[in-house]
């Protein structure tokens, strides 16, 4: 005896009215459990919704670009006796069950990653591949696609291809933005646009900000042309909101770590013995928390009215991650209750995750302040760009060796190069420079923290 079943959107964290970019079933289709059905798209990572259940779909009551929140009926799923007799709950009796949707992969590669978000917004191998839907053929009535027998078939959903169709798009002419480089109904759009001819408007955006003109660079010599990862495709227009809505100043400093480099490297033996890595990065996440409990101001947002400030009474810090796919920004939650150790393995395994692709969504939200650190790559400065809807951000470059003149003697110190970016509707160059001063203090001798 088989029973018809409503699928549902399950829970999904805090978001809501995500956007629906691809639906991987067709009426009629067969489906296993847990076999992804949907793909939801929202500022900074993707989601694919898997099927509650066993069973044959029944009706599809959605469409591609259509808005979904949790609770939202996807559409109805015939589930045969034997399906309906499986353990695993459907997706309305889901409720408190953990969350185990992640960022969606940007590109073939075998780790995966997707934050999406940017900032921007940034991108994970938990995450089945959608299976190919090349068997449904689209109506017979629409128009017919243009051929290409140079290769195989491209990698495409049944209604892409009905897109294209409509469009006169050639499929086999298109680079895919999607996991495993399937083509999405943007980057269809994206092939239409290229080859519109007509001249881009003086201006596009409330601002009034003129866009850059197209140019033909094929004109000047050889020329190829790449699809953006899907991390920066994301967070690019999330760190252009920011730089727009934000009037940035950046407060450059140094802090003598001289001590700090010493201890740290007294540390190392001990550390080892529990297989723990002890990174200057740990020591700075601690010293930025005693400094946002000085300074609450940095440790706030600016309320969507822009009359009042926000405080918040929690300290999570955003640590950016480089990344092949782009960077993402994971937060380390409860930073203040933790001692270095603990902020050493859980950065190392937040690294790692990011960069094997397997973070959660919760794992990007809910930063309070970001630290974007190069030292490890080099430069003596740069300007980082605000978080928002944090209202600071602090960039750390590579340490170096300076004579610093003391009691008559010049000694080689070893200074660490901080550049402070913050939102000047919420903080001023003094109070800037104060917390710069502040958080040297604390790096030149890390007792301080006990004050």
């Amino acid at each position: 005896m088989s029973k018809t079943i409503d699928i549902t959107v399950p829970d999904i964290g805090d978001f809501a009215d995500v956007e629906v970019i691809e639906i991987l079933i067709v009426e009629g289709e067969r489906v296993e459990i847990e076999a992804a059905i949907l793909t939801l798209e929202s500022d900074k990572a993707t989601m694919e919704i898997p099927a509650p259940a066993s069973g044959t779909i029944d009706s599809i009551s959605i469409a591609v670009g259509d808005r979904v929140s949790e609770g939202t009926v996807i559409g109805t799923l015939t589930v045969e006796a034997n399906d309906s007799d499986d353990p695993t709950p459907s997706a309305e009796s889901s409720e408190g069950e953990e969350n185990d949707f992640v960022p969606s992969p940007d590109s073939g590669s075998s780790s995966d990653v997707q934050p999406e978000l940017s900032n921007t917004s940034a991108v994970d191998s938990k995450i089945s591949s959608p299976r190919e839907m090349d068997a449904h053929s689209p109506p017979e009535s629409l128009p017919p696609v243009i051929k290409d027998n140079s290769g195989s078939s491209p990698h495409a959903s049944p209604g892409i291809r009905r897109f294209a169709r409509e469009l006169g798009a050639d499929l086999f002419q298109i680079s895919g933005s999607g996991a495993k480089g399937r083509i999405l109904k943007g980057d269809v759009k994206e092939w239409v646009k290229s080859r519109l001819q007509s001249p881009a408007p003086a201006a596009s955006s409330a601002a009034g900000i003129p866009e850059i003109p197209a140019i033909d660079f094929s004109q000047f010599g050889d020329i190829e042309t790449i699809a953006l990862g899907r991390i920066k495709r994301l967070s690019g227009p999330h760190l252009q909101r920011s730089w727009l809505n934000i009037p940035h100043v950046t407060h450059h400093d140094q802090a003598d770590i001289t001590q700090l480099e010493e201890f740290r490297r007294s540390l190392k033996e001990e550390a080892s013995g529990k297989n723990i890595r002890v990174t200057l990065l740990s020591f700075v996440i601690k010293a930025m928390v005693h400094s946002l409990k000085a300074f609450p101001s940095f440790n706030a947002s600016l309320a969507p009215d822009g009359e009042s400030l926000i405080l918040k009474g929690y300290f999570n810090i955003g640590i950016a991650v480089d990344t092949d796919q782009g960077l993402v920004v994971p937060v380390i939650r409860g930073a203040d209750q933790k001692s270095i150790f603990d902020l050493s393995i859980e950065l190392s395994e937040l690294s790692q995750r990011a960069r094997d692709g397997k973070l959660q969504i919760s794992d990007l939200q809910g930063g309070c302040m970001s630290i974007s650190s190069l030292g490890g790559i080099g430069g003596t400065g740069f300007t980082p760009i605000v978080n928002a809807p944090e209202v600071a951000i602090l960039g750390l470059s590579r340490s170096s060796h300076v004579p610093i003149l003391i009691d008559g003697n010049f000694e080689p110190r070893l200074m660490l190069p901080m550049s402070l970016s913050y939102d000047h509707r919420v903080i001023d160059g003094a109070e800037a420079a104060r917390f710069c001063v502040y958080l040297s203090k604390l790096l030149g001798d890390i007792r301080r923290v006990l004050l």
